[in-house]
């Protein structure tokens, strides 16, 4: 006789998953969340933005693209979540916004309970970490269009700015300081670029020593997209922020520009810092031009702020008492002296 399990199914799996996960969406709870999992919808209380003058909701969508490929082949799942959050969540930081709540989307072959809640639990550490609240999320299991060890993780998050503190090109100006804050690596971005290098044209495995990582290329490839949510919005709550630009696919230059007005332009000296080594082995191994590589990673910085001139010192400051390593690495000058208004330039090479 067919059942849904013989077509691939397992509804007690998927209730096994539930149950180990609920420990670790407690830990991501905001006062304003009514009830817990298991409804068909996350309730958020609104009542929360009262407070506010004029709230301006933000909200964002998103994956890990490629990067759960080498989670899944390390059978490592823990972390895929903190790259989910971040890839999510900063992007609604940089209009000033809170994040408030996340919801994740997990499509999978096969309902592995364990690894499921391994995937959750590291959304949920990530969501902790940056004060957002997991509010919900579906598990569906895909036999047949996915192998029983493979998985997609997606989400969706929205946050609140007050709109008189919304960040953006409008606040850019002539005389702004770049601030760049230091990526923890690849974060989750041009993996398809990475793993064509260094598995297809390098022909490395994932528990090769890496002597210029200090760890195997594995461990280097899993390492976790950095959070910039609260110290950046301590940033912002501190100082003359004007904008800022989360570093993601399309690499710095074309995601500063998406925040720089035809006012102006920018300048992004290359000297002010060091990628990390990764970037130039796939350089060097693949054979890719400075130019692609720059166009597919973020060479070393996750985010972007461009600030009043009299308080970038000071940004640089807060920023690493809050755990981001951060430097001067730029400035802001009217359209044509660094060139085309709205362009963002990179000069020099990199230190």
């Amino acid at each position: 006789m067919t059942s849904y399990a013989s077509a691939g199914v397992s509804i007690e799996a998927g209730d096994r998953a539930v149950e180990l996960m609920k420990e670790w969406v407690e830990k991501a709870r905001r006062p304003e969340v009514v009830g817990g999992i298991g409804g068909f919808a996350g309730l958020f209380d609104a009542s929360a933005l009262k407070s506010y003058k004029r709230p301006l909701l933000a909200t964002s969508a998103d994956g890990v693209g490629t990067k759960v490929a080498i989670a899944q082949a390390m059978d490592i799942h823990d972390t895929i979540g903190f790259d989910l959050v971040g890839m999510l969540v900063d992007d609604l930081v940089v209009c000033g916004a809170e994040p408030l709540f996340l919801t994740d989307y997990i499509a999978c072959g096969s309902v592995v309970p364990e690894r499921i809640a391994d995937i959750v639990k590291g959304i949920a550490q990530a969501c902790a970490e940056t004060g957002t609240a997991l509010l919900g999320g579906e598990t569906a299991e895909h036999p047949g269009l996915l192998e029983p060890d493979e998985y997609d993780v997606a989400g969706s998050t929205t946050g609140v700015v007050e709109a008189d503190k919304l960040l953006g090109p409008e606040l850019v100006r002539s005389g702004d300081v770049v601030i760049a804050m230091a990526s923890s690596g690849l974060h989750a971005n041009g993996y398809s670029l990475v793993r064509h290098v260094f598995f297809g044209q390098a022909g490395w495995k994932l528990d090769r020593e890496v002597e210029e990582f200090g760890s195997t290329l594995g461990e280097q490839l899993l390492i976790p997209t950095k959070l910039y949510a609260k110290p950046c919005l301590d940033l912002a709550a501190a100082l003359e922020v004007h904008a800022m630009s989360h570093i993601t696919g399309g690499g710095l230059a074309a995601n500063l520009a998406r925040v720089v007005p035809d006012s102006v332009s920018v300048r992004v000296d290359r000297s002010t810092w060091s990628p990390q080594p990764v970037f130039g082995l796939v350089g060097q191994l693949g054979g890719v031009a400075q130019a692609d590589l720059e166009q597919a990673l973020n060479m070393g910085v996750g985010m972007i702020a461009l600030v009043a001139p009299d308080v970038a010192d000071e940004a640089v400051r807060i920023l690493g008492e809050r755990g981001v390593p951060a430097w001067i690495a730029g400035d802001v000058a009217e359209a044509g002296i660094h060139g085309a208004g709205g362009s963002v330039t990179l000069e020099n090479t990199y230190a």
